[in-house]
């Protein structure tokens, strides 16, 4: 931890990051590095509670949130997903990856969950981010801006206007099939995203800091965003901050959460402990974790997505080590990143958890420095 803290201090002290938050679990050995300040005029030093808009390593609590539904029988894995999401029922497909958005032929099969549980529902970002299906799919998804979402009818009804790019099942395609789980959830629940995450994780687990919006009382301790100027060194993002002070019309379950590393590690120790909180109550099966940090992909579709997974692969809502490509790569290792400067991994065989909160935002998919030094320095 003291090699952490130096290695993060240098990133502070260089002007690339204004600060960090640094978790090292092993069992019940916890270890938190803080360092440099929260906000912009570098008044509020990094705390350990400090509020971070953790982006996509929301998608492992949105596939555990709909495995719950599986777990009810509310839904089932082989359920066509227009039983509940009927403006999906007649998707259409790009003939070829390169083909213009009007040249398309019915989808072969209908988007089932398991399609969105292991991200293969035919909609969602590959390597290249000029074909026209998926400068199509940028006009619907964006997630810079969660709070700019439509209501979910709406979304739901923009979202079915474009083509897949592959036919469902086919291809392992990124991030949209895990705001499809929360459109999902809420309509199979009954309920809304927030609120069932809510009763059914946040609570059980004790994760009080966790949710879509940030409430009044806690807006001190909310972190400012950045984002790399042209020099590397860390610039203030417009980051439309206000938006965080209420609920968006449709919570994004790729993306959409605030929380703070203990929160976040209080989500993976109920999956080291294969569905239980600490005070014994079952919030999945052992079946349910395993299905979820168990790789999902075919070897043709892991090396279909280098852009992403660099070689390793996915269960539900986070990848899958499963080579030892880097000292930090272990098989088994499941979590992922965010693109707000976040990143969260367990380890089942060790029982280790890693969590990285920074505010600084990623330019493209692949990991910045910052976090595989953290990775590195971890392993």
């Amino acid at each position: 931890m003291t090699a952490l803290h130096d290695i993060l201090t240098q990133y502070v002290d260089d002007g690339r990051l204004p600060g960090a938050v640094a978790l090292v679990a092993r069992g019940d050995d916890v270890e938190v590095v803080t360092v440099g300040h929260a906000d912009e005029g570098r008044s509020v030093p990094m705390a350990r509670d400090s509020l971070f808009r953790i982006a996509s390593i929301s998608k492992p609590l949105t596939a555990a949130a709909l495995m719950m539904l599986v777990e009810d029988g509310r839904v089932a894995p082989e359920d066509p997903v227009e039983r509940w999401l009927p403006e999906l029922a007649a998707p259409m497909v790009v003939r070829t990856p390169e083909s213009p958005v009007d040249d398309v032929v019915p989808a072969e099969r209908s988007i089932t969950v398991e399609h969105l549980l292991s991200s293969r529902p035919g909609w969602g970002f590959p390597a290249d981010f000029s074909l026209p299906a998926v400068t199509a799919l940028l006009t619907v998804q964006n997630g810079r801006f969660p709070h700019t979402y439509p209501a979910l009818d709406t979304w739901l009804a923009e979202l079915a206007k474009v083509p897949l790019l592959n036919q469902p099942g086919e291809a392992w395609l990124y991030n949209t099939a895990s705001d499809l789980q929360g459109a999902l959830i809420a309509r199979a629940s009954g309920s809304t995203l927030p609120e069932f995450m809510a009763e059914r994780i946040f609570e059980p687990l004790g994760m009080k800091d966790t949710g879509f919006s940030v409430p009044e009382r806690e807006w001190h301790r909310f972190t400012t965003a950045f984002r790399p100027g042209e020099d590397g060194t860390a610039e203030v993002s417009d980051d439309r901050v206000d938006d965080w002070k209420r609920l968006p019309g449709f919570p994004s379950g790729a993306g959409g959460l605030v929380s703070t590393a203990d929160d976040w590690l209080a989500f993976a120790r109920m999956l080291l402990a294969r569905g239980e909180s600490p005070e014994g109550r079952r919030l999945l099966s052992p079946e349910a974790v395993t299905r979820m940090t168990t790789d999902r992909l075919t070897p043709a579709q892991r090396e279909a997505s280098p852009l992403f997974l660099e070689g390793q692969g996915w269960g539900y809502g986070g990848s899958v080590d499963i080579a030892r490509t880097e000292p930090w790569t272990v098989p088994g290792r499941y979590g992922w990143v965010g693109g707000t400067g976040t990143t969260a991994h367990l380890i089942p065989a060790t029982a280790k958890v890693t969590v990285l909160l920074t505010q600084v935002a990623m330019t493209g998919p692949t990991p910045p420095a910052a976090m595989r030094d953290f990775w590195r320095v971890t392993a």
